[in-house]
């Protein structure tokens, strides 16, 4: 799985259909060869179809904001490698177990992140990251440590390292890295540039990690 080797998540929101190729290209020539296209943006299934076709050898393409199993059964059958929920649901969590798809659950507390480990989630997006904080993080990890975890929201350039430094499994990065203006200008490079030096902050800061 090239999240293992990655560990960083691009999270595609709001970008235009005609835009994704081009999106997809400044990722992969940037470092971040998974994408997260989350369901509320429009024409995600024919995104992620098209991606699946265009780029599926080279980059692990999933589908985001799955709400529930019915979503999760669009995103799988139109060509979704994995599943990242913004909640606990063990039905869709279940359903992603019996389909064989790696599946990414949002969970808060500590209820939840083990209800969802229990349920068959391949690791946990702890969400909202941004608000949480960091140091939330580390904490959940004292009695929770044998839980792979993700952290979503607020996380850049500058402080990716030290998720990373904690043990994360992996992050998601959404805005700060998929600026629709820029993209909507067809500035691609900037997508490129900030990829890369996303990519260059895990590596350089994150050696010897698992």
């Amino acid at each position: 799985m090239l999240l293992k080797e990655t560990r960083i998540v691009a999270i595609i929101r709001g970008v235009e259909e005609q835009h994704i190729t081009g999106v997809a290209e400044a990722l992969l020539d940037g470092g971040i060869p998974v994408m997260e296209v989350t369901l509320n943006t429009p024409g995600a299934l024919d995104m992620i179809g098209r991606l699946q076709q265009e780029y599926g050898d080279r980059m692990f393409i999933g589908a985001g904001t799955v709400l529930d199993v019915e979503d999760a059964r669009k995103a799988l059958d139109g060509g979704a490698s994995y599943l990242v929920t913004p909640n606990m649901d063990e039905e869709v969590i279940r359903y992603a177990v019996e389909r064989k798809a790696p599946i990414f659950p949002g969970a808060m507390t500590p209820t939840e992140v083990v209800n969802a480990w229990k349920a068959g989630a391949t690791a946990i997006k702890i969400f909202p990251g941004a608000s949480l904080g960091i140091g939330y993080i580390k904490e959940l990890m004292g009695p929770l440590g044998h839980i792979p975890m993700m952290a979503v929201g607020g996380v850049t350039e500058s402080n990716i390292g030290e998720f990373m430094s904690i043990g994360r499994y992996g992050v998601g990065v959404g805005g700060s890295l998929i600026n629709l203006k820029e993209i909507h200008a067809g500035n691609y490079d900037w997508v490129r540039s900030k990829a890369a030096r996303l990519s260059a902050a895990d590596q350089s800061l994150t050696c010897g990690y698992p």
